[in-house]
């Protein structure tokens, strides 16, 4: 900033336009505002203003040039709050098949995946599906009510291909399995199986009317929620009074989740981004 303070910039979602949401850690800033990107000690030819300020803390940034061509150079990789330094690989925390930039975390269970695991599930038959959510920061944000009902979730972007949706379609008249790997590929599944349910006039959701989506989604999913695509699920084990984790209750069941984590704790399995697997049938 002209003030010299120091900005910690965290970028959420494009807006367009080289706007931005953002969260701001460090100095004090208002509308108007103006921040100017560095590389060390070096000024970068970027600088972003300050436009509005959301109900919770969020900034909408405009830059001076498009962003994204810096962040390889300028930028780090956001990190969950349970990981306090940085990594030395961050390609770590990058998934084999990503491809579409915009998500402020991993699709964690999607880790697991190597190209040689890929190459071998191919080869035994399965057939392999890509569906893109933009994991938001309030992934992390804990359940702090005093019921799951009145926790307001929060609202990322996706999309399910009009090729994919003809495959999962295909499956599923044919009597096979969908497995979701991670989350994020259940929240966008369910999402697109409820808005083909809404248009169909007889409220039966054929398969048939499984559409295409893209879009944002505040898709909440707690237990006794009717999951409509995912017969099977791979994720990790998750935070206590997460989203997440009402979600895999809602899936395998309050009981059978409860046992399962206990048995993980004894067991001392490795929980959060970087820790083991569940497949849940």
């Amino acid at each position: 900033m002209p003030s010299g303070g120091k900005i910690e910039v965290l970028l959420l979602r494009d807006l367009g336009e080289n706007r931005w949401r953002a969260l701001l850690g460090g100095a004090r800033t208002r509308s108007g505002s103006r921040i100017q990107l560095v590389q060390g000690d070096e000024v970068v030819p970027l600088y972003a203003e300050v436009l509005a300020t959301g109900e919770r803390g969020e900034r909408t940034l405009v830059f001076s040039e498009p962003v994204e061509p810096y962040l390889d150079s300028i930028g780090q990789m956001p990190l969950p709050p349970y990981i306090h330094r940085a990594l030395e690989n961050p390609e770590r925390y990058q998934t084999v098949y990503s491809h579409t930039l915009g998500s402020a975390a991993a699709p964690t269970a999607g880790l697991h995946f190597t190209p040689e695991l890929l190459l071998a599930l191919r080869a035994q038959g399965i057939q392999l599906a890509l569906v893109t959510l933009h994991v938001g920061l309030d992934t992390f944000r804990p359940i702090n009510e005093d019921t799951l009902e009145s926790h307001v979730i929060h609202t990322e972007w996706g999309t399910l291909s009009p090729e994919v949706t003809a495959q999962i379609n295909r499956t599923k008249l044919m009597g096979g399995r969908v497995i979701a790997v991670g989350t994020t590929s259940v929240r966008v599944l369910e999402t697109a199986a409820r808005r083909g349910l809404l248009q169909t006039p007889d409220g039966t959701c054929p398969w048939r009317a499984l559409a295409p989506f893209e879009g944002f989604t505040d898709l909440y999913i707690t237990p006794g929620f009717r999951f409509r695509v995912v017969d099977a699920m791979i994720t990790n084990f998750h935070l206590p009074r997460s989203t997440l984790l009402a979600l895999v209750m809602a899936f395998a069941g309050t009981d059978l989740i409860r046992k399962a984590y206990a048995e993980a704790i004894r067991e001392h399995y490795r929980f959060f981004s970087f820790g083991d697997a569940t497949l849940m049938l």
